[in-house]
């Protein structure tokens, strides 16, 4: 398709000098004008498919600055833990024993999403997979993928005994008698599965080592769910030798489905390094943007780490991956080579060493370093205006206020109020960008929209309301300002003459309707580099 013409529609540019139009001109791969339906017929020139959107809101592609896709990719191909479908560890043991039922003996078992936060009865433990199968090597991804549970079976594979010894960044966490439960968490991962890549205490290790053939059909497959979504560019946040050789294939292919953008693990600075080898690197459909270094573990998980402890009896004291001084040699070597960092924090101690890294790291960054804050969980009011000294992108996940809302509310009280605030970051004059961290919550970007907007939990409970954002302040955060993270905001993000031409006319007029009616909206038609890659009909 050459030309395409888009008119009768509710169109939001995110050009600040041409905010609004009726119609938008498509030609050759760029978006040629935003404008009336007469201005762009003519921009479009002779033979443009013309589209009438019917009052459709049209908006530019959604870009999610932080989404695991491969990993997306792997989860919507294993078998589905999440809540509410599994709400028990009795849940967990049937939907486990229906999968090994249909699979061969010895064959790995994975599931994903598991919310054990929600269990009447607490964590599951290996005894209660092995109620399931006691033939097949089974594990279960916690939904923040910064833990797992595994059988005995999946244990003994791994040829881990009793006496194993914790990890730097990562425990096996034991029962009252010392024996291990089956629940491993963080960087001790990295001993339980077959592996494609050593990460060392880099972060969790959800680099499986899978046949490649396999990798590229479920990536061919995510497809679907990301375009109809109207995701038209990603940043895979930890990608190692094992994504980016997939990646590059599905590019040579012409499989890839999306723009893939990716930031390194930080175990491979070293070898990066010597190669000679600094973002950004690569063009306008797989390209490295920065690298991605860990703080402290995860909140849904109960390892972040908080100057003051949380949980409902104080229980969770946080972990970090690095000595702190380690961390601020690690990330000021990055900057040094030209690396954007992106370091993922979550906690308010943890937040202090993050910030004394940026600081180290703009010292020899250059004079636009755009350093990011992944996640960016629970920044004090004083840590929030230190933002501004160094220019950081707080990369926020509001899903997690809805799908985990109300287990901070019990484990964080008034603490939970301000988790990712991002109005806050706003009136900073901050850019924080809006991003889902799929496979750990919904890639559906009007869902992320919609947390942004509600700040409401599952339970329909408020969380931090005072930190919720306009409509249109979350549709830019999640296009305009996520292509500023991504160090591309001169040809992706919004609606202008000579721009990419990636767009999605939602299937709604989002501005007419109500806030909690967001989630429901999905894209209508989604244009992908000019050409139409999903259309309703």
């Amino acid at each position: 398709m050459s030309a395409l013409l888009i008119h009768n529609a509710n169109v939001l540019t995110m050009d600040d000098a041409n905010p609004r139009a009726a119609a938008v001109a498509v030609r050759e791969g760029r978006v040629r004008l935003a404008g009336t339906a007469e201005q762009a017929r003519a921009a479009a020139g002779p033979g443009a498919v013309e589209v009438d959107a019917g009052g459709r809101t049209v908006i530019p592609g959604f870009i999610d600055p932080h989404n695991h896709l491969l990993s997306t990719a792997e989860s919507l191909a294993a078998v589905d833990a999440g809540y509410p479908r599994v709400g028990s560890a009795a849940d967990l043991v049937r939907v486990v024993a229906e999968e090994a039922a249909r699979t061969p003996a010895g064959q790995w078992i994975r599931a994903f999403h598991m919310d054990d936060a929600k269990y009447p009865g607490g964590r599951p433990t290996r005894r209660h997979l092995d109620e399931a199968t006691d033939e097949h090597p089974v594990i279960v991804y916690h939904v923040s993928g910064h833990q797992a549970v595994v059988n005995s079976a999946a244990l003994a594979w791994s040829g881990i005994t009793e006496n194993v010894t914790d990890p730097a960044g990562g425990s096996f966490v034991r029962d009252e008698a010392g024996r291990l439960t089956g629940m491993v968490l963080d960087s001790a991962m990295e001993l339980l599965l077959p592996l494609a890549v050593d990460i060392g205490c880099h972060g969790p290790n959800f680099h499986t080592a899978l046949p490649a053939d396999q990798l590229l059909g479920w990536l061919s497959d995510a497809a679907g769910p990301y375009l109809s979504a109207g995701v038209t560019t990603v940043c895979d946040p930890q990608v190692s030798a094992r994504e980016l050789r997939v990646y590059r294939a599905a590019r040579a292919a012409g499989t890839l489905p999306l723009r893939t953008f990716g930031m390194p693990l930080s175990h491979q600075l070293d070898a990066l390094t010597s190669a000679g080898l600094a973002s950004p690197f690569g063009d306008d459909w797989l390209r490295l943007t920065g690298m991605k270094f860990y703080s402290d573990g995860t909140l849904l998980g109960g390892t972040a780490k908080f100057s003051v402890p949380y949980g409902e009896h104080g229980e969770f004291a946080g972990s970090l991956y690095h000595d702190p001084d380690r961390l601020v040699d690690l990330v000021t070597r990055a900057a040094g080579e030209g690396w954007q960092v992106a370091i993922h924090t979550q906690g308010d101690a943890a937040m202090e060493h993050t910030l004394a890294a940026i600081a180290s790291a703009a010292r020899v960054s250059g004079p636009d370093a755009r350093p990011r804050v992944e996640h960016c969980g629970y920044p004090t009011p004083e840590q929030a205006k230190r933002f501004t000294d160094h220019g950081v992108i707080p990369v926020n996940q509001p899903n997690f206020l809805h799908d985990s809302g109300g287990d901070f509310l019990r484990r964080l009280g008034e603490r939970a109020h301000r988790l990712q605030p991002m109005r806050e970051e706003i009136d900073l004059g901050l850019r924080p960008v809006l991003s889902s961290d799929s496979f750990v919550s919904s890639l559906r970007p009007m869902d992320t929209v919609a947390n942004a907007v509600c700040r409401t939990t599952r339970e329909g409970l408020e969380i931090g309301a005072d930190q919720a954002v306009t409509l249109h302040e979350a549709l830019r955060a999640h296009t305009l300002d996520a292509a500023h993270a991504l160090g591309v905001e001169d040809r992706l993000g919004a609606l202008r003459p000579g721009y990419l031409a990636d767009l999605v006319v939602l299937d709604a007029d989002v501005e007419a309707m109500e806030s909690d009616r967001l989630r429901t909206v999905g894209a209508w038609l989604t244009v992908l580099d000019g050409e139409v890659v999903h259309g309703a009909g």
